[in-house]
């Protein structure tokens, strides 16, 4: 056992090396230098749009919008045209303080249209976006959804449809943003010229499992992706992206095949980004935290169906894939913990040792991916329950394909 924890340090210790090396690689959105946390915070909330049963407390569970970092002024020539493209189905409970954000955003003088498509919601959102977004913001009511579209697919379709814009960019309604956010992204945009920029928003987190799984996005991101990679590579592997955030340029949108090319895609995130890449355009994975902010997941029962849906169709539906995946995380992130209490209760002191090491290694690296997505820093001694808990989803989500079950979300069933 001795040797296999040695073994266990050594690949740790060169994860961390490549996690420190990786997180240093990530521009910054707009070209700012990375912005370091101050000791305040700024506070921006729109209570009317958050209801009591969704606040939780904790420093890192507020459903309040609470923007702990005020990013510098990007300063910029005449921007390109932009629109803000917001798909939303059910988003009663998220609209209007996404909205909000978005209207409070300084663009220099730049053209901003504001589009919203309400994707058939049954709880008011269309009412909400239109109160919200005043004479600024479009709301179109969605067409049915035809056989063969996945939802967010198809909203995202008709959104570019409805579009004038040089640059789109798509927004889920749970993103919240800066003031400064889009004219960040407008001097990107300028500056790369084509194809798509996208990042991570920071995760606002309340419910044990939003805490334990939603941060380990950017850590598979900072342990694993060579960042410099997704924008030097055409290989469509070296790709990453988040649906919360998609800025690209209408030509580059047209020529991959937009939504369109994707429509049956779960994951339309990276489908998205690897048709960019395929067709030669541009990608960057950028670091937006500093811009953006969002909660994905509002209870642990959201958390498990939406990771549920979008682990075993993120992998290409690979089941070979998925296990050594699951099996590597087990390895290097839970056994060690395993094998030290088994060298306490043995007392073998040289075991305890190295699987003591190696925990404080894996604590290492999942600190160092926490600090590029700006969670709290104890989130890193949660790593081995986070291990635990994507192996049961990742095992769920592969049982969902497999039984021909498939999986729900927001009222609809994929397969």
């Amino acid at each position: 056992m001795i040797a296999v924890l040695q073994g266990i340090a050594v690949i740790i210790l060169l994860q961390l090396a490549f996690a420190l090396w990786n997180a240093s690689r990530l521009p910054v959105l707009g070209g700012q230098q990375h912005i370091k946390e101050p000791a305040g915070t700024l506070n921006i909330r729109d209570k009317a749009s958050i209801t009591g049963a969704q606040r939780s407390k904790g420093a890192a569970g507020s459903a309040d919008v609470q923007y702990r970092n005020k990013p510098a002024e990007v300063a910029g020539t005449q921007a390109p045209s932009l629109s803000v493209l917001i798909p939303a189905r059910d988003e009663a409970a998220n609209i209007t303080a996404c909205l909000t954000s978005v209207l409070a955003c300084s663009t220099a003088g730049s053209q901003i249209e504001i589009i919203v498509l309400d994707d058939r919601s049954t709880d008011g959102t269309a009412e909400l976006a239109a109160a919200a977004g005043g004479a600024r913001t479009r709301v179109l009511a969605g067409a049915g959804l035809p056989e063969g579209w996945a939802g967010k697919c198809h909203a995202c379709a008709q959104l570019a449809e409805a579009s004038g814009g040089e640059w789109l960019l798509f927004l889920d309604a749970d993103i919240r943003l800066q003031p400064q956010a889009l004219a960040a992204a407008l001097a990107s945009a300028e500056k790369q010229g084509s194809g798509l920029i996208t990042g991570f928003p920071r995760q606002l987190t309340g419910s044990w499992l939003e805490r334990l799984v939603v941060p380990l996005m950017v850590f598979t991101i900072i342990c694993h992706l060579p960042v410099p990679l997704v924008r030097r590579s055409r290989d469509p592997r070296f790709v990453a992206a988040h649906g919360g955030f998609m800025l690209i340029h209408r030509d580059s949108y047209q020529r991959c095949g937009g939504h369109s090319g994707i429509r049956d895609q779960l994951v339309d995130d990276m489908a998205l980004a690897r048709a960019v890449k395929l067709s030669g355009e541009p990608v960057t994975l950028a670091d937006i935290t500093g811009y953006t902010e969002m909660r994905m997941y509002h209870n642990a029962r959201e958390v498990w169906k939406g990771y549920r849906k979008n682990i075993y169709a993120g992998l290409g539906r690979k089941p070979v894939l998925l296990l050594g995946v699951l099996l590597f995380y087990a390895l290097l992130y839970v056994f060690p913990v395993i094998a030290a209490l088994w060298a306490v209760i043995t007392g073998d002191k040289v075991a305890l040792l190295w699987a003591a090491a190696a925990i404080a290694g894996g604590a290492a690296v999942k600190r160092t991916a926490d600090r590029a997505g700006r969670q709290p820093f104890w989130f890193c001694l949660l790593l081995p329950a986070s291990i635990v808990s994507l192996i049961a989803i990742g095992a769920a989500s592969w049982r969902g394909s497999v039984s021909g079950q498939g999986y729900e979300w927001k009222g609809r069933r994929y397969r």
